[in-house]
């Protein structure tokens, strides 16, 4: 991921705004490029896009880069004198879905609000960023209205789950990355199961338990050699991941999770420990792609 930009997407929302000092401050931190993405293009269809072609879109353009250069201005002045190696703006006349998922192939990071202006919510959810967690190729952090400090210059911890799988490595990498980053701790939540521990009555949980706290700490175990200054905390319950990982959101700063974990189908796009945070969490979450 060295030199990859983080990509943000801004149209002008308050969410928007916020994501966009997110995602300044994860490039600064990083020393990596940050690319402002805009789009004015339709993203209802074919017949739209005919019934566009008929007006002038040059309003849409220049409204549009008005929105870019409020936002680089923006990023200036906060960031002035931090190091971020370059601040460029890129206008599409493709929708943003599609711009910003075909971006993501060359990213670091796509960081996104979690509803934008005259986006159609389904739940707390944008479509733009409800897209983007399915379909992009790199992580997709989604960040909610907050103020500027909340989050970013908090030492509150930062919480990823972890399933015992390969397919939670690339999150449990982040989630250290960024609490060094940040000089705060790392809760890390195991759930045994993803379901409700009435489908499972004879299990002895305490020898279970006891298990399943060796698996996590073996799963940790390289990255807390890796990230020495690291504080771990270690919390294994017996199910219900997503409600767990919710609770622990409630006083993070952060969370990581991986798209789809254990018995999750190469195909899904996302898991329904994923899928529940994106609508139930308020602090910054960030969904990793799973190994192959």
């Amino acid at each position: 991921m060295a030199g990859q930009p983080i990509i943000v997407g801004v149209d002008g929302s308050p969410s928007s705004g916020s994501a966009l000092r997110w995602a300044a401050n994860e490039a600064a931190q990083h020393h990596v490029p940050l690319h402002i993405v805009n789009s004015c293009g339709d993203a209802r269809g074919y017949a739209a896009a005919v019934a566009e072609a008929a007006f002038d879109r040059a309003p849409l353009q220049e409204a549009a880069r008005k929105v870019l250069s409020r936002a680089k201005t923006d990023v200036d002045a906060h960031f002035a004198g931090r190091h971020i190696p370059e601040v460029k703006t890129i206008l599409s006349d493709d929708p943003a879905e599609p711009t910003l998922i075909d971006l993501s192939r060359s990213a670091r990071m796509l960081v996104v609000g979690s509803g934008g202006l005259g986006a159609f919510k389904r739940g707390l959810m944008g479509s733009v960023s409800t897209a983007v967690a399915r379909h992009a190729h790199c992580p997709v952090a989604i960040i909610h209205e907050q103020d500027d400090d909340e989050f970013v210059a908090s030492k509150k911890p930062v919480v990823v789950g972890v399933d015992g799988t390969r397919n939670s490595e690339p999150a449990i990498e982040i989630a250290f990355d960024e609490a060094s980053h940040r000089g705060c701790d790392l809760v890390a939540v195991h759930a045994w199961a993803d379901t409700s521990d009435f489908e499972y009555p004879s299990i002895n949980w305490p020898a279970t338990a006891m298990t399943e706290e060796v698996s996590l700490a073996e799963s940790l175990a390289g990255w807390s050699e890796k990230f020495p200054d690291v504080a771990v905390h270690r919390i294994v319950v017996k199910d219900r991941p997503a409600r767990n990982l919710a609770e622990q959101a409630s006083g993070a700063s952060l969370v990581v999770v991986g798209s789809h974990g254990r018995g999750g189908f190469a195909g899904l796009l996302l898991g329904s420990t994923s899928q529940a945070l994106l609508h139930s969490v308020t602090c910054p979450l960030i969904i990793t792609r799973g190994t192959a």
